[in-house]
């Protein structure tokens, strides 16, 4: 079986296991759960005495250090405050940030959710972060505060050819990070340039003019293989793809892949899959372990170390239109996903000290 974590009695799994030995502490939440130390350092939002709890604005969730490190502007760095001592070095040289996409036509498996929180731990690593939110339902704008209903300015209209995409850009809650977001009007989009010219290759023209300005681009990708996650496909130097651990797991990947191929042949000779996220994992269940086991034997090393749990703060995060790296970044899923960015940065060469991998 593989090692996937280590579990607490009542078998729940805790977040960002990696392989190996690492220090192990309390888990603040329970007595009996052990969690990961890997030497990162941990903190709050707001200045307060010891052994007082935390509580930030509309959360309820207490974070571990008392005293936690301040900012310029007197609020505490919320890189501090995540734990995230790894830091985004881009190759020296390398002139364009690579762009991955983010998809798997099966819905619900993460793709909004793991777009949001890899961006976001990768932007308080230090990193230049763009997320294009291709899908109409606009999820990945909502989780990093942008209301879809406020802006005037989209990915669809860039698509369309009436706005080029510096123009549509927004800011998010995290300095570095910016969105280019999606509304419903998007919805319409697929049916709306079967006629146009180059219909599959407008987001990577519409891309070629922000390459130089991020380290890094993440497109979300609607759940399904149309026109949308066509133009994703050909504009993405890599795929990231999100399997949640249950048992229509694998269903649709082969057609996934073999579009990959066709993409590959026509359209994109550079387009490969980059890696194999593993998410919503039930430690609970011996069929989550058996998943485990089956896309580990079918993708080999492409698929990260890292297992993504199911976690109610992560379902919880959107909501108040923060990643889980503001919203509670001490919590199972907060941790699994800072420890995913970091193996994403080592594959993608932007992890400092290690631009070779």
């Amino acid at each position: 079986m593989d090692n996937v974590g280590t579990q607490s009695q009542d078998g729940t799994p805790h977040p960002g296991t990696r392989f190996g030995t690492g220090h192990k502490h309390p888990d603040p939440r329970g007595a009996g759960h052990v969690v990961e130390n890997h030497g990162m350092k941990t903190g709050g939002y707001e200045l307060a005495s010891p052994g007082e709890t935390i509580t930030p604005p509309e959360l309820s969730t207490p974070f571990m250090d008392p005293v936690p490190r301040e900012t310029s502007s007197g609020r505490a760095d919320p890189a501090h405050s995540a734990r995230v001592s790894f830091k985004i070095s881009p190759p020296y040289g390398r002139r364009r940030g690579r762009v991955v996409a983010v998809a798997n036509q099966k819905g619900g498996v993460g793709k909004s959710t793991t777009a949001v929180n890899l961006a976001a731990y990768l932007t308080l690593a230090g990193g230049h972060i763009l997320v294009v939110d291709l899908d109409p339902q606009g999820n990945a704008s909502t989780g990093l505060g942008i209301n879809s209903r406020d802006i005037d300015r989209s990915i669809y209209e860039v698509l369309h050819g009436e706005l080029a995409a510096k123009d549509a850009l927004h800011p998010s809650v995290l300095p570095g990070l910016d969105v280019l977001p999606s509304t419903v009007d998007l919805a319409g989009a697929e049916i709306e340039l079967v006629s146009a010219f180059s219909r599959e290759i407008r987001l990577r023209r519409a891309l070629e003019s922000l390459n130089e300005l991020y380290d890094l681009i993440l497109v979300d990708c609607p759940p399904s293989l149309g026109l949308l996650t066509v133009n994703a496909l050909s504009a993405a130097d890599e795929l990231l793809i999100p399997i949640q651990c249950e048992y229509y797991a694998l269903e649709g990947l082969g057609q996934l892949l073999h579009n990959i191929e066709l993409v590959r042949a026509n359209l994109n000779p550079r387009l490969n899959v980059g890696g194999v996220a593993l998410t919503m994992y039930d430690a609970r269940t011996r069929l989550a372990e058996q998943v485990v086991a089956e896309i580990r034997k079918h993708f080999g090393e492409l698929v990260y170390r890292t297992i993504v749990p199911r976690s109610v703060r992560l379902s919880e995060a959107p909501g108040y239109g923060q990643p889980i790296a503001l919203y509670d970044p001490m919590s199972r899923g907060g941790i699994a996903y800072r420890d995913l960015a970091q193996e994403v940065a080592a594959r993608t060469g932007l992890l400092a000290g290690n631009e070779g991998v």
